[in-house]
């Protein structure tokens, strides 16, 4: 049960070292696109490329689509990003486990935004947990977890990659174990509990006045999806590129502290100097630092207050 790209190489790898995948159970086909192309998600397309089963349910809970899954008496049930809750009876139906490949180190980020949070918030690392399933969100005993560090040059996307193949991994390790019951299970601590709920659109908006890492992390959190932004004079911008400069400044934040024909740096909270590479005008596409200054007729002063707090 799984519907992103962060889904697919984990069905690929059950596929792969011969499990026998009865079914899987994907989120409906989305519109995707300014077109609003009509489009499978990529777990649906690993399933039609083996000629496996696919089941689509708008809500899992009460559907045709869950009585199969209980018809069909599986051994395991394994999610992977699906996107809905699963009801108690579908679980208790898979006859060994209902597992959960989850991307943070549980209990930290239980939520349906896990990777966004562990970037925005500037984590050292991250990783992937193997839990049994319960009716509570993320909240089941822990089989087994494996982390992987976030470097600096990492966003969102990167991150999805890594964790989606590290997810793979353990899960294939984790399996035998689970199979001839010598697994063990470690109960979460309450106590150490954190929250990741999913991304609203007025939390994308970046806050210059947070310290100059927490702004890159915040960007890079974002991106390529939801992306973030800022009202730069007057304009609301997605910010695609930054680079946190070594140096500081004594202007408050969301300041002009350097410009050039190709460089514009701005200041962030406690001093800090955030260049900008490449960023996105509303109803503009995405751009250079240099094509945007090139195109603009606003006058960049240094010292002149261009992101609107």
């Amino acid at each position: 049960m799984g519907t992103p790209a962060f889904s697919a190489p984990i069905l690929e790898a059950l596929i792969s070292h011969g499990y026998d995948v009865k079914a899987v159970v994907t989120q409906p086909d989305r519109p995707v696109g300014r077109k609003h192309v009509l489009t499978a998600s990529p777990v649906k397309e690993v399933a039609l490329a083996h000629n496996i089963e696919v089941l689509q349910p708008e809500k899992i809970g009460g559907s045709d689509e869950m009585a199969r899954v209980i018809e069909l008496a599986p051994d395991f049930i394994v999610t992977a990003a699906f996107g809905q809750f699963l009801p108690t009876k579908l679980l208790a139906a898979a006859k060994t486990a209902a597992i959960n490949v989850h991307a943070s180190l549980l209990p930290k980020y239980r939520g349906g935004a896990p990777v966004h949070y562990a970037v925005m918030n500037d984590d050292a690392k991250t990783g992937v947990s193997i839990i049994y399933m319960i009716k509570k969100m993320d909240a089941g005993d822990i089989i087994s977890q494996r982390d992987i560090p976030i470097e600096k040059t990492d966003d969102v996307g990167s991150m999805f990659d890594k964790l989606s193949l590290l997810g793979r991994d353990l899960l294939i390790d984790t399996l035998p174990h689970l199979i001839d019951g010598t697994a063990t299970a470690t109960p979460q601590n309450e106590a150490d509990v954190t929250f990741s709920p999913t991304i609203k659109s007025d939390e994308e908006r970046v806050d210059f006045t947070l310290p100059v890492n927490l702004v890159d992390a915040k960007i890079r959190g974002l991106r390529p999806f939801p992306t973030s932004f800022v009202v730069l004079n007057g304009v609301r911008t997605k910010l695609w590129d930054v680079t946190v400069l070594p140096e500081t400044t004594t202007l408050s934040p969301g300041k002009v502290a350097r410009h050039g024909k190709h460089d514009l740096v701005l200041s962030t909270g406690e001093g800090g100097l955030l260049q900008i590479n490449r960023l996105q005008p509303a109803g503009k596409p995405q751009q250079s630092i240099t094509d945007f200054l090139n195109g603009t007729d606003d006058a960049l002063e240094v010292g002149e207050q261009v992101i609107e707090l």
